[in-house]
């Protein structure tokens, strides 16, 4: 295992799940928790070492993720859209806007979200983008930005009349008209998982992007195309998820020596570990049918194995600070993560085989 993996997971399961369930309902807990990843420089793992980040390849970072959503689903959810900020950043021709943020976004120095995931929706644009004299006007509404309090930035999708993506850094903060327009946000979202992680909308009116500001111009679909070709990634969220589950699980069985739940853990432990050696092996085929029927598979497993922490945790698991409730909750996060069409039938398909 890559050595700088091996200090990763030893400080996550140090000094980050012992405080999974204060992570995942207490902002500033969260906050720190973050910040002591920045302190390591870890918040740009796939950035090259060229601009400060880690240069981790594909398989060695979505396996991280793995390990770190084991920890607390709050943190690798919040420090994952900092993460997908940091590579639309990495990739960007605008080399001033880089030498701005680089290397400070691996030591959360700066902290970035994102505000493109409806793009993917078909339909009218949600956030419309028309050139201008020295930029572009953005008008429109972004109903997910992770992060408000945490992030001080976040990169806005939006559509061209002509259909491509325009990709462009954001203030992530109600600011007034007379500054160039209006972006206006809603308080943070009250959600049943991960509440910590401040989720807000934002309502965008006639805000002037400077040229200076642009991140990126994608083709028209680019965002599909991505989805498409990513489309393993969040899964292994959901095996962590899992992993988290049978945590639980295998110390239940341990206080309570009942053999059956033993045997249970086993069971469960085995399917997870195949569906994580079967992703990364599937990582370099690029066979899309069996990628998306990985990504159903991973999803059940942390349905799956997160109802079996709570079935042996009995009624306890209904507390508020439960480990068990938290782990459900999350599975259900991680369950339309980066939802897609396909995922959505090819989850749903799985759960009518099972019945």
């Amino acid at each position: 295992m890559n050595s700088e993996i091996e200090q990763i997971e030893s400080f996550l399961q140090a000094q980050i799940a012992p405080l999974a369930n204060k992570i995942d309902r207490q902002p500033q807990v969260l906050k720190l928790a973050l910040q002591k990843i920045g302190d390591r420089s870890w918040l740009a793992l796939k950035a090259a070492p060229e601009l400060g980040g880690t240069g981790l390849s594909d398989a060695d970072y979505l396996s991280l993720q793995i390990r770190m959503a084991r920890a607390s689903g709050a943190l690798t959810f919040l420090q994952t859209q900092h993460q997908s900020a940091v590579a639309k950043l990495a990739q960007s021709q605008n080399k001033s806007l880089q030498q701005e943020f680089f290397p400070d976004v691996a030591q959360g120095k700066a902290l970035i979200g994102v505000g493109f995931s409806h793009l993917r929706r078909r339909g009218v644009p949600m956030m419309q983008a028309t050139q201008t004299p020295g930029g572009y006007l953005l008008t429109g509404k972004v109903p997910w930005i992770t992060g408000y309090g945490f992030f001080t930035q976040f990169v806005l999708g939006a559509t061209l009349p002509d259909g491509r993506e325009l990709y462009g850094m954001l203030p992530l903060q109600n600011q007034s008209p007379e500054l160039g327009g209006e972006i206006k946000l809603s308080k943070p979202m009250e959600l049943i998982a991960m509440s910590a992680t401040n989720t807000v909308s934002a309502e965008i009116n006639q805000w002037f992007l400077t040229s200076d500001r642009l991140v990126a111009i994608s083709p028209a679909g680019a965002i599909h195309a991505l989805s498409r070709r990513n489309i393993l990634n969040h899964g292994f969220f959901a095996l962590g998820c899992a992993y988290a589950g049978l945590d639980i699980l295998e110390a239940i069985a341990a206080k309570k020596q009942l053999e059956f739940l033993q045997e249970s853990w086993q069971s469960l432990h085995g399917e997870v570990m195949q569906q994580e050696h079967k992703a990364i092996a599937a990582l370099l085929n690029n066979h899309y049918p069996q990628q998306l029927q990985l990504r159903a598979a991973m999803i059940n497993l942390a349905q799956r194995c997160s109802l079996a922490a709570v079935i042996a945790s009995g009624g306890a698991a209904n507390y508020l600070n439960s480990s068990a409730g938290r782990i459900y909750r999350e599975a259900l996060l991680f369950s339309v993560s980066g939802q897609t069409i396909d995922v959505i039938k090819a989850s749903l398909n799985n759960l009518l085989r099972s019945g």
